[in-house]
């Protein structure tokens, strides 16, 4: 009879944790909602790594995250491709860092002219569209 009585309280303190959790993400989706997107992008930087291999550096002020981070080299990525006359690219890699308030990426992307293989591929066209349309500069 105890242990029943045992597993009920903990079934009860998993139940408050579980509803404290619900409440944390509840009010840190809410202060994100509230929060200004409002980004600084503050340079592109290309370098050649081996043939068809191209590094972007970005740097970048009011990133939510590391995903607003990774998205701007993406652009940057798309319009390099154009620009060397590919139409596509295929995500490598992608290491973000924050210091203070600004956030490094450093990206890696095979460019091609031929849909390459792998799920991370970009058509560089549709990419840089889209960049356009939510004000992400290129390169």
């Amino acid at each position: 009879m105890a242990r029943v009585a045992y597993l009920g309280a903990a079934v009860a303190a998993l139940a408050a944790c579980s509803q404290d959790a619900e409440v944390s993400r509840a009010v840190a989706s809410a202060e994100r909602a509230t929060t200004p997107y409002a980004p600084e992008y503050l340079g592109i930087g290309t370098r050649l790594l081996d043939g068809d291999l191209v590094a972007f550096d970005v740097e970048m002020t009011g990133a939510r995250g590391n995903a607003d981070v990774a998205r701007y080299a993406e652009c940057a990525a798309a319009r390099y491709a154009l620009i060397r006359g590919y139409g596509f690219a295929r995500h490598v890699r992608t290491a973000v860092d924050k210091r203070g308030e600004v956030w490094e990426g450093d990206a890696t992307y095979v460019i091609s002219d031929a849909l390459p293989d792998g799920l991370a591929t970009i058509d560089a066209e549709v990419v840089v569209a889209a960049c356009e349309e939510n004000g992400i500069p290129t390169i």
